[in-house]
């Protein structure tokens, strides 16, 4: 019984991660490769990626709650391990109806999730990537409406690429192992 509960487990986060790869570039997602870790990384994704995609959803939700309905855009979020070679914490596709908001959640700190979301929320909502003025615009209306510190206003600053700041984690797989 507990090793056809693990095989169910590990397809099921097979499954999920086959599943949104064609939402990320190439090479986005290395788990396969990763023979140390992909048993666990798989078992943990088939076991608790609905509870997590749940409240990356609240927080999706947050984020449309600071705009009027009449504004806010078709937007789904999911969360995804990175591969470590692309360097990414969020990813937001915006050639994917709706649009895609992928997190690594793995290098973020729980409570900061929020912080990461809405700054890939900023660029799900302006339809295209970039950190101009109009997205420091969003960003800063996002921040307002979530609490967060406003992004600085001078123009050519590239905090803004980080901002609502986070913590990042040491050793993401280590939440994608069951560790976190």
């Amino acid at each position: 019984m507990i090793a056809s509960n693990q095989t169910e487990t590990y397809r099921a986060g097979v499954e999920y991660l086959q599943w949104i790869q064609p939402m990320l570039p190439p090479q986005t997602i290395d788990v396969m490769e990763n023979l140390r870790d992909r048993v666990s990384i798989y078992n943990w994704i088939g076991k608790q990626i609905a509870t997590v995609n749940r409240s990356l959803q609240v927080h999706l939700n947050a984020c449309d709650e600071c705009f009027n309905p009449s504004d806010r855009r078709a937007i789904q979020i999911f969360a995804v391990p990175f591969a470590s070679s692309m360097q990414l914490d969020g990813f937001c596709n915006i050639n994917t109806t709706p649009t895609t908001i992928l997190v690594d959640v793995g290098r973020v700190a729980p409570p900061d999730w929020l912080a990461l979301v809405a700054h890939e929320y900023a660029h799900a909502h302006l339809g295209y990537p970039g950190h101009d003025r109009a997205y420091a615009q969003v960003l800063s209306h996002l921040c307002l409406g979530l609490g967060f510190a406003q992004p600085s206003d001078t123009s050519g600053d590239r905090s803004i690429y980080y901002w609502p700041p986070y913590t990042a984690a040491i050793d993401p797989l280590a939440w994608w192992r069951g560790e976190g």
